[in-house]
């Protein structure tokens, strides 16, 4: 693999402090479009690329997980974070889908819903045709969500790895990219909210409980689980907003 030539990547907007993941995506997804970004390459290191972008880790850190949620990037334990190659399963992008939602109107409770179906049937599915390897790494996101409860932000990043490798254990590729094309847009709203959340240890508990459905080979027990857990984020997110905060004290995922 040749040297990846950092040069190419350029601060966003000097002038624009506190960037948005979105932004983030949108930046790396054009350097891709310009070739400064090929299949295969691997990114600096988080430290590295977040100076040079100019934004901070967990900024960085939801873009990057938004990127692999819809099959951009690919992160490899011990490796580091690459570029697709033309191998790597086929995913949806979310685009079309945030110009929708923004041209009809779609609600927040909309795309919930939409995401329970989806998420339901694929915990449903990965609860038949799961494997070994793929429970031990969801086990290692549910361990840290639970080391970092009082850290919001890279609490959401374990959080979204774990929905993507239930998703990866449903064996169905379709069911798992119309859901990380919708898990996407609700991802980018709540990395903007979630640095209100007060208490996410009961959302933990819930994924200890998805995990165990799916672990125990209950499909049934893995659809409701993750029903409630689901339901119970839908909650969170909208107590987290800036015009409910005045009004709860225990705002949960």
């Amino acid at each position: 693999m040749a040297e990846l030539n950092t040069k190419f990547f350029k601060t966003i907007d000097p002038s624009r402090q506190g960037t948005s993941a979105e932004e983030v995506v949108l930046h790396l997804r054009e350097m891709i479009h310009r070739g400064e970004l090929r299949p295969g390459d691997r990114l600096p290191s988080e430290r590295d690329l977040a100076k040079l972008l100019g934004v901070s880790r967990p900024t960085l850190r939801v873009a990057i997980c938004s990127l692999a949620a819809i099959g951009v990037l690919r992160s490899r334990q011990g490796a580091g974070t690459f570029v697709v190659q033309d191998e790597d399963p086929p995913s949806l992008d979310s685009s079309p889908l945030r110009l929708m939602a923004s041209l009809r109107g779609f609600t927040s409770a909309e795309m919930f819903e939409a995401r329970r179906a989806l998420e339901m049937a694929v915990a449903g599915l990965a609860a038949e045709n799961t494997t070994g390897d793929q429970l031990a790494s969801m086990a290692e996101e549910l361990a840290g969500m639970y080391a970092s409860l009082d850290e919001p932000e890279q609490y959401l990043v374990h959080d979204m790895h774990f929905h993507q490798l239930v998703a990866a254990a449903s064996g169905n590729r379709i069911l798992t990219a119309l859901m990380n094309m919708v898990a996407t847009i609700l991802l980018d709203v709540r990395s903007k909210t979630v640095k209100r959340a007060k208490d996410l240890r009961e959302s933990a508990e819930m994924h200890r409980r998805i995990y165990r459905a799916i672990r125990d080979r209950n499909p049934e027990a893995a659809r409701s689980t993750m029903r409630d857990h689901l339901l119970l984020a839908e909650k969170a997110q909208e107590s987290e907003l800036p015009e409910a905060s005045d009004g709860g004290n225990n705002h949960k995922q």
